[in-house]
């Protein structure tokens, strides 16, 4: 048991750097990160199967799909207490303002976690997420993260827009591991109802979200 748990703190302390970089950044930072810090054997990790970064169609639900490595999904023993190596996942889903500050979003850009790049409103809730949504609900995330103990969710009833979604691999009581991954894509509008043209200053979210 010694042994496991020294092998996880390497494995975490490895990526605490790569998350670093990750956590809410996007695009080319994203795939130069990745690039640059292979996965290490045996640690956790979730891939996206869809949709695909920088995805576009024009039905406004979404089944998200991911692979889990390493780390295994243990339903029975949600919300209890952490175990080496299991837990769920956190689904987090945000639509990127229509129009945005381009000071803001230089100071984002700018920045190594890339705060409030692409944070806008969320989608974790029941309404869009569900089932999902319900047991964000019930333990007091709604509007935070939709959590799973499968490797998909369905999300609906989204509006024509940009979106990001982060997917987080969680303990058992809920909190997070260094171990996630992100994809950006985008609803379009029905023909001839585009977004309105952003006002004097403002940049549109095509601008700011970064499929690299």
């Amino acid at each position: 048991m010694r042994a496991r748990t020294a092998t996880l703190i390497v494995c975490v302390a490895a990526a605490g750097a790569v998350a670093a970089v990750l956590a809410l950044g996007g695009g080319k930072q994203e795939s130069a990160a990745r690039a640059a810090a292979p996965a290490v054997p045996g640690e956790p990790r979730v891939t996206v199967i869809s949709p695909r970064n920088g995805a576009r169609q024009s039905s406004r639900a979404v089944v998200v799909k991911v692979d889990v490595h390493d780390f295994q999904l243990a339903p029975r023993q949600f919300g209890r207490e952490p175990q080496l190596g299991q837990g769920h996942i956190r689904f987090s889903l945000n639509r990127v303002p229509d129009c945005v500050d381009p000071v803001k979003l230089q100071r984002a850009l700018d920045s190594p976690l890339g705060h409030e790049r692409l944070v806008g409103a969320s989608f974790d809730f029941a309404e869009y997420s569900g089932p999902n949504g319900l047991l964000a609900e019930r333990i007091g995330t709604a509007g935070g993260y939709s959590p799973a103990t499968r490797p998909e969710i369905y999300y609906h009833d989204l509006l024509p827009g940009f979106y990001r979604l982060v997917i987080t691999l969680a303990q058992n009581d809920g909190s997070t591991t260094p171990f996630h991954a992100v994809t950006n894509f985008q609803i379009l509008p029905r023909p001839g109802h585009g977004p309105k043209p952003c006002g004097p200053g403002k940049v549109p979210s095509a601008k700011a979200a970064a499929f690299g």
